[in-house]
């Protein structure tokens, strides 16, 4: 099976970047980032891509009039690079379905939150507001609507009394920085089969 090519849209610090370009250097991830896009020039997650060797681009929404001349310089860009899988790792803009239909099945989102609660941009907020005991995070194929893709994984964080939103955020993230280097290793794999809102995942045998 040919190894896939990333490329990874990011707007701000990109943490679950840093584990992705980690898991791929410990051999976990068989894979390449061939391009890593931030939509503001001042995203961390350019420095982190630019120290790893990897191209790194902005494409500053603001300097767009309307979101889909923004996407087709987006689709532009990952086009050029080969990218085979969308990887969307922190990336805080609404995708419209004209982006979403050029990569249907190949576009990965990561919420950190238990989908289908909680989407939306004010996870840790809502969680803490709503009372519930534990969140978590899940990584699903991004599909046109916002954060109601097909779940691929799941990892639940208990939610303590005294929590605050970057209390929990940072014990959330942590979970993110495993579950998503592995649910990318299974799409490399060919291991993920969606089947309605169902994501299967087979064995390595199959």
């Amino acid at each position: 099976m040919s190894k896939q090519v990333l490329g990874v849209l990011c707007s701000g610090r990109g943490t679950d970047l840093q584990s992705i370009i980690d898991a791929i250097g410990r051999g976990e991830v068989a894979a390449t980032i061939a391009v890593v896009l931030a939509d503001k020039p001042d995203a961390y997650a350019l420095t982190r891509a630019e120290k790893a060797g990897i191209k790194a681009v902005c494409i500053d929404r603001k300097q767009f009039d309307g979101r889909q001349p923004f996407e087709e310089a987006l689709i532009a860009a990952l086009d050029e690079a080969g990218v085979t899988l969308v990887v969307l790792a922190g990336f805080m803009r609404i995708l419209t379905p004209y982006f979403v239909r050029h990569y249907a099945g190949r576009i990965m989102n990561i919420h950190p939150a238990l989908l289908p609660s909680f989407p939306g941009a004010h996870a840790h907020r809502d969680v803490l507001a709503y009372g519930v005991k534990v969140s978590g995070c899940t990584v699903h194929f991004v599909d046109e609507g916002t954060d109601s893709g097909p779940i691929i994984l799941q990892a639940a964080v208990p939610v303590l009394d005294d929590d605050t939103e970057e209390t929990l955020g940072a014990r959330v993230l942590e979970q993110e920085h495993i579950i998503y280097p592995k649910a990318i290793q299974l799409y490399c794999e060919g291991r993920l089969k969606v089947e309605g809102r169902h994501v299967r995942i087979l064995s390595a045998k199959q």
